[in-house]
């Protein structure tokens, strides 16, 4: 699978560099989205348990040692776009653990219509 926008997780990495396990859980994130092929939301939380779908457009919250990176799917394209990466009080913060939170950011994201 393709992974675009990598650059926000080698990011957080650098932000995080004393971090060894969030480093490590990091790369084993982009290996795993990397060599995927994913075609139903049962295959990611298959490979991936710590994936929870928080749209039916095919966003995915994974839990990554202490913090949460938002991965969108797009299984027609066999493609992965990072949108977010945050801790999880920054996840707490920004979309208040609720999937209506969650749905009205994307949309003022222009992700979602609907």
């Amino acid at each position: 699978m393709d992974l675009r926008r990598k650059d926000k997780l080698l990011k957080l990495k650098i932000k995080n560099q004393g971090n060894a396990k969030l480093n490590d859980a990091i790369d084993s994130l982009i290996d795993d989205i990397q060599k995927a092929n994913w075609k139903t939301k049962k295959d990611i939380t298959i490979d991936r348990p710590d994936a929870d779908c928080v749209h039916s457009d095919g966003f995915y919250f994974f839990d990554i040692n202490i913090h949460r990176t938002m991965i969108l799917i797009v299984f027609d394209d066999n493609e992965a776009t990072i949108i977010w990466t945050g801790s999880h009080d920054d996840y707490d913060l920004t979309f208040r653990g609720n999937k209506r939170t969650i749905a009205n950011w994307l949309r003022k994201q222009g992700l979602v219509k609907k």
